[in-house]
């Protein structure tokens, strides 16, 4: 594929889901992620999601990280259909990855619970020092730094539906 650097790493392909968590008070939830290999990248805000295991579906795999990385519990049919596709390049460890992406939201009954990190394997726990409930609003207004990066840009064309082809994205 074109736009991946060459940066003399193996690139890692894969798929994967991210997860738009929304709760009634119109917030998502990101996780405070930084690479600890990479220290002078600095900190980030990152959707909950990852790597689809072969013979899984995206909301298969939405289920399972979700409940993975944060002990919130919801069934597939609670994942809404995948309206955002995405590729993306970031280094990650020792490798280069390069990710085919598509971004989902699971709409919550309530408020949104305090994270469970128990069922985080230990490199996410690494990854993931935190995490934060965000109002919508200010994650469209800020100028943090997101992964996906245009997170701010398209997350209300997402919520409201909007069938979405991103550009490639080289992360890092």
């Amino acid at each position: 594929m074109t736009g991946l650097p060459d940066d003399g790493l193996p690139v890692e392909e894969r798929t994967a889901v991210r997860v738009v968590v929304l709760d009634t008070d119109d917030r998502i939830l990101l996780f405070h992620a930084t690479d600890v290999l990479r220290p002078e990248y600095g900190m980030w805000w990152e959707l909950p999601g990852g790597g689809i295991d072969e013979g899984e579906t995206y909301r298969e795999a939405a289920v399972r990280e979700l409940a993975e990385e944060t002990g919130i519990r919801v069934t597939p049919d609670e994942v809404s259909r995948a309206t955002w596709r995405r590729d993306a390049t970031f280094l990650y460890r020792h490798a280069r990855r390069l990710q085919h992406e598509v971004v989902v939201t699971v709409r919550l009954a309530g408020r949104g619970p305090d994270v469970d990190t128990g069922g985080q394997l230990d490199y996410e726990r690494e990854d993931y020092p935190g995490s934060r409930w965000w109002p919508v609003a200010e994650v469209c207004a800020s100028t943090d730094r997101f992964y996906p990066g245009r997170l701010p840009r398209y997350l209300r064309e997402h919520l409201a539906g909007t069938e979405i082809d991103e550009p490639f994205e080289l992360w890092s």
